[in-house]
């Protein structure tokens, strides 16, 4: 899983999202324009197609990222693939537009309204009459009961990772016939929406057994348009088939396979026929994309003949000119290699050509989290300095505009443009301004040249660094340059010195100097490359000098995931550490394992500065409020963060969520929630950057996939062109007819 991708928490909360159709307020009528939802910055990119258009059958053979360990979507151990065969297998009452907006999901709800709000709330489902699970009993009552049963929190036997809603119903009944629902809530929920969805059935939700291994690995009843044929972990994958005792429009497709193909290896499988469909990454979208445009014949690397040709050249250029021949043949042997690699290379681009890439921005994006727990951070004013320094637009840039995706800086923590609590909050922090950055530290006591304390080394550490430093002064000697690095040494250093070890960039090499001369200071000489008499002190400017203060320099700590998928949050991390670097905060880049980077140092709290993503689920009165509460004191002494990994959080936005869960009025609930959001931004634990881009390959005769944005995928509308429908030979419709030829 990349980073610039979901954490655990942002897990938990993409299933809420995904298989809840990211609902919280009824279809709204278009918005005007002065409302501050606005409009998405990109749709989806589905190359949609008339089912009239689509063969019948066929097997869509699609990339995810793990085969889940459960079916179950409420367990602790559900992903995002749990969360895509609930979509396809289960039923919704709700399902999102392009927008991220509610829209009914006819094929199961006829209708949903609150009846009642006194003395308590009261929302009455109307089930379609056609919608039967896949044994053909009548969805009903009876799957409603069991699901709040097992989800309020009630009973502890049910292993269960959320209840948020389930908590407030007070009973679930039979309404005045076997087709109504009637739900009545103990306290006021704005979100009632998000409940039953998925809805499992009774069987699966009816004891604590059923529910915490019943659905593990199989589901024998479901009510969508496939079923699950099996889960094969030899294989990694999941067989998707479809259901025979759909009601709805039938399923075009014959099968989903939903395979496990790591990122790094999903080109691989794209150009072997192995899948039809896939997330990418920006590179392997460029290859693609690069290989849709026309040939003109290979090159001499491509042609096997010719690099065969060369490689008997510098054989024979070699053993004339007096080579040793076995370092000859090393280097025929390497070039061999290479001539392989290209074969491969060319044969993947050939093929990777009945592809294209299908593009728009994830209902997610990509912050920077500020730990306010302790160290510098731990004060509002350095935090806020930090996000003062930030060019949010350049950073947005920077990983949209090479995708040709729209490239504005996301303006709320709850929402994202499009979505009904929309509205850019960052107004609360105000704008990217370096002077009242360094302003906000010279506040908070991080004054500019300010000198250092070096930390003591111990008795073999000086005598190594005593015998270096003479061998170094009589190096310097030798040369002829001065013996400042040597003289004058008391044991500090002044702010922007450079001695060759890892101050700022995490890489080993100097930081970045921003031409004002700090990037290389020595004590009580000059800036790199400059000549001054000893004793003269260093020209630097003071608006962008290095920052310290009780003889520490300010430097944070930037974790970062490594492996593949980590080149985005790479580029990110080092612009932010430019702009930090320029009102004086250094930054150590630490690379972490990406399979721990969150369980060992942003759940744990090991971290400073972190980039990772979360999804705007639309239900942030009740999804977002552990992620931004106030941690508070646990009996035991710890600290209690829920999913607040930043550790930053404020009584008045707890009370404004608390108030938006319990406000049934849309609009004063998105008035409520813009609120929150302006103080989770005036708090600056956490800075959105930029909406994730979401690139998918896609097999170009496949029809109504790909690249989906908000809406819900419609599972029963996807399948493979008929071959009528994919224009004249040629065309891109017209290549690779793939699996559902």
């Amino acid at each position: 899983m990349s980073h610039d991708g979901i954490g655990p928490r942002a897990v938990l909360r993409s299933v809420a999202f995904l298989t809840a159709g990211m609902l919280t307020v009824p279809a709204l009528a278009g918005c005007g324009s002065d409302d501050p939802a606005g409009e998405p910055l990109a749709g989806a990119d589905v190359a949609g197609a008339d089912r009239s258009d689509i063969a019948d059958g066929g097997t869509l053979r699609w990339a995810v990222d793990t085969v889940p360990d459960t079916l179950n979507t409420f367990q602790a151990d559900a992903d995002t693939t749990t969360a895509r065969i609930a979509e396809a297998v289960l039923p919704s009452m709700y399902r999102s537009d392009g927008r991220g907006r509610a829209v009914r999901n006819a094929d199961y709800l006829a209708s949903a309204d609150v009846v009642d709000t006194e003395p308590k709330q009261v929302v009455v489902y109307r089930l379609a009459q056609q919608a039967v699970w896949s044994d053909g009993r009548e969805i009903g009552a009876a799957d409603f009961a069991a699901q709040w049963r097992a989800l309020s929190g009630k009973d502890t036997a049910y292993w269960t990772a959320r209840n948020a809603g389930y908590d407030r119903i007070e009973k679930v009944e039979r309404g005045k016939n076997d087709l109504e629902v009637k739900v009545t809530f103990s306290r006021p929920y704005a979100d009632w929406k998000s409940l039953f969805s998925p809805l499992y059935p009774k069987e699966v939700m009816g004891t604590p057994d059923s529910f915490n291994d019943g659905a593990r690995k199989k589901l024998k009843v479901t009510a969508g348009p496939f079923t699950v044929d099996k889960v094969d972990t030899k294989e990694d994958e999941v067989v998707l088939a479809r259901n025979p005792r759909w009601w709805g429009r039938t399923a075009k497709l014959q099968k989903i396979v939903l395979r496990a193909v790591p990122h790094d290896k999903r080109v691989s499988a794209l150009s072997d026929g192995t899948l039809d469909l896939a997330e990418i990454d920006p590179e392997a979208a460029r290859r693609i994309t690069v290989a849709a445009l026309p040939q003109e014949g290979n090159t001499p690397l491509m042609g096997p003949e010719a690099d065969r040709s060369a490689a008997d050249a510098l054989y024979s250029w070699a053993v004339a000119n007096g080579s040793d021949e076995d370092a000859a043949d090393e280097e025929i042997s390497a070039r061999e290699k290479l001539r392989k690699k290209a074969e491969k290379y060319a044969r993947q681009q050939k093929a990777l050509g009945g592809f294209e890439v299908r593009k728009s921005l994830e209902p997610a994006y990509t912050q920077l989290a500020l730990n306010g727990a302790e160290g510098p951070l731990s004060d509002e004013r350095v935090r806020r300095a930090v996000a003062r320094a930030l060019d949010r637009e350049d950073l947005a840039g920077a990983v949209l505009k090479p995708l040709g995706l729209p490239a504005e800086p996301v303006g709320s923590h709850l929402a994202l443009s499009g979505q009904a609590a929309y509205a850019d909050g960052s107004g609360a922090l105000g704008r990217p301004d370096a002077k009242e950055a360094r302003a906000l530290l010279t506040d908070a006591g991080w004054v500019p040249g300010g000198p250092v304390k070096e930390e003591k080394k111990d008795e073999d550490e000086e005598a190594a660094g005593s015998e270096a430093d003479k061998e170094g002064k009589e190096d310097t000697k030798g040369s002829g340059g001065s013996e400042d690095s040597g003289d004058g040494d008391d044991g500090t250093y002044i702010v922007g010195e450079d001695d060759g070890k890892n101050h700022g960039t995490g890489d080993g090499k100097a930081p970045h100097d921003s031409g004002t001369g700090t990037g290389q200071l020595k004590q009580g000489g000059a800036p790199a490359g400059a000549y001054a008499p000893k004793g003269t002190a260093a020209p630097a400017r003071a608006d962008t000098a290095p920052v310290a203060k009780d003889g520490k320099a300010l430097v944070l700590r930037f974790v970062l995931p490594s492996g593949p998928g980590s080149k985005t949050l790479e580029t990110v991390a080092g612009r932010i550490a430019t702009m930090l670097e320029r009102i004086g905060i250094r930054t150590d880049i630490s690379k972490v394992d990406n399979d721990s980077y969150f369980k060992d140092h942003i759940a744990s709290g090991d971290f400073d500065l972190a980039l990772y993503s979360w999804p705007a689920t639309a239900f942030p009165a009740t999804d977002a409020r552990p992620v931004y509460s106030k941690p508070v004191a646990a009996a035991d002494g710890s600290l209690n963060v829920e999913q607040n990994w930043t550790r930053v959080g404020t009584d008045q936005v707890d009370q404004l969520f608390d108030q938006a869960i319990a406000t049934l009025d849309d609009s004063e609930r998105r008035d409520l929630i813009r609120k929150a959001d302006s103080r989770i931004w005036a708090a600056a634990g956490s800075i959105p950057l930029y909406q994730r881009p979401q690139l998918v390959a896609a097999r170009e005769n496949l029809a109504n996939a790909g690249a989906f944005g908000f809406a819900t995928p419609v599972y029963e509308d996807m399948g493979f062109l008929k071959k009528s429908a994919q224009g004249p030979e040629g065309s891109p419709g017209a290549k690779n007819s793939g699996s559902g030829s």
